[in-house]
């Protein structure tokens, strides 16, 4: 089996944590691994950024990154990308035809990419299967005042490859609800596939993991620390952090804790020094310290520094950082959003928390940073409840649903209307 997978606004093989590089990227490369050594050729397409990148980036046995020259290397928005969908997809086709590749499937993630897959599906009559990440509607329905709108025309770009995908993947059965709330999509053209872990690098250490990793990172050894790992935006909430602090020592000016934000800015809303300056106006600078994205292979230690992982987005479709800070035995205090309660097993991993007011957030944090009892506890669970999740077991799953697809035939004459007009 010949996979394309899409990925059209960001490469797996960027940092996570900065620019538009996040969970996705996470997903799309170990997804593509796993699938890769199950002995699936599996191509991912991408735009490229860097003339120094390369055309193809053989990343394994059986795995290739293949980079696409669409505009500008630098200097384009993802909001700006669709403008290159025409010379993003025109560069796969010539590409393919140039190297005499076929495809047994088209896999594309978020929606820029599935307005091109969907265009290959008809080209290549075979069939298309989608995973969203993340939606308009479901965005809008839960940004904050402050935070952008997702268009109407990005909306509508997801209810056609909605209507026109052979199946679209999602990560949680509460994705499943919402595509059928806000794109009237069928049960049976939605599969729920959970993403995984890699509990080989994730995983808690020796016994003195926590120590080393505390002097790499020069924090000191007996404080509390409370760590946020992600992408710097509105949506992934870093402020109701800050503010939670600032109500923490309120509440305790002798509170002996740090804090550790690990990301970089992204979005038009986000500068590099949007957070720091509202630390600063709070007045909690000298307990926070803010990091740059890490590579996975450092990010451990950041969760291994931690007493309590921090995740105080207004969505998430599944929540990726919850489950790596789990494997390596942290416990997560986490919005009630999304897919976050299934990535955290509530009152055994992990705090479920109710909305985003501070005062809360402050709540739940000092009252699992004082309970060492009840923290160990978790953290202990923790680990045993992220080993169920593999990226392993992702990818058989998604094997299962490709050729699930493939027995449907793919016909030469396409109706592109949406389903409820044909």
């Amino acid at each position: 089996m010949r996979i394309a997978m899409i990925s059209m606004h960001t490469s797996p093989l960027q940092q996570p944590g900065q620019g538009d590089a996040g969970g996705m990227n996470v997903y799309i490369l170990n997804s593509a691994r796993e699938l890769a050594k199950q002995g699936i050729d599996v191509d991912v397409y991408t735009r490229a950024t860097r003339p120094s990148q390369g055309e193809v980036v053989q990343v394994a046995e059986h795995l290739r990154v293949i980079n696409i020259v669409a505009g500008p290397y630098e200097g384009l928005s993802k909001e700006e990308l669709p403008t290159q969908l025409a010379a993003f997809a025109g560069g796969i086709l010539v590409f393919t035809r140039c190297h005499d590749l076929t495809y047994d499937l088209v896999h594309s993630h978020y929606w820029l990419s599935g307005q091109v897959g969907w265009l290959l599906r008809d080209v290549w009559r075979v069939p298309l299967v989608h995973t969203s990440h993340t939606l308009a509607a479901v965005k809008n329905a839960h940004r904050t005042a402050h935070d952008t709108v997702e268009s109407e025309a990005r909306r509508i770009c997801e209810q056609q490859i909605a209507d026109n995908a052979d199946c679209l993947v999602v990560n949680t059965p509460e994705e499943s609800k919402d595509l059928a709330m806000h794109y009237d999509t069928e049960e049976d053209k939605v599969a729920v596939v959970a993403p995984g872990v890699d509990i080989e690098l994730f995983n808690p250490g020796n016994d003195r993991a926590t120590e080393r990793s505390r002097r790499y990172l020069g924090i000191p050894l007996h404080t509390k620390v409370i760590a946020f790992v992600g992408r710097l935006q509105v949506f992934k909430g870093p402020d109701v952090l800050i503010q939670a602090v600032a109500e923490l020592v309120r509440r305790d000016p002798n509170r002996d804790f740090s804090v550790v934000i690990c990301g970089g800015p992204s979005g038009n809303a986000t500068h590099s020094t949007t957070y720091q300056d509202l630390a600063a106006a709070l007045g909690v600078s000298r307990f926070i310290r803010f990091l740059p994205p890490r590579p996975p292979e450092e990010l451990v230690s950041v969760y291994r520094a931690a007493d309590v992982i921090a995740m105080p987005s207004y969505n998430e479709s599944f929540g990726l950082v919850a489950m790596e800070a789990q494997a390596t035995g942290t416990p997560v205090v986490a919005a009630r959003v999304g897919g976050l309660p299934m990535a955290v097993a509530e009152g055994e991993t992990g705090v479920l928390v109710d909305g985003h007011d501070p005062a809360d957030w402050a709540d739940a944090l000092a009252a699992l940073l004082d309970d060492d009892d009840t923290r160990i506890r978790m953290a202990e669970e923790a680990v045993e409840h992220a080993s169920q999740f593999s990226w392993t077991t992702t990818a058989e799953r998604l094997a299962s649903v490709y050729n699930d697809v493939l027995t449907e035939s793919v016909g030469g004459c396409f109706d592109r209307q949406p389903e409820g007009l044909r």
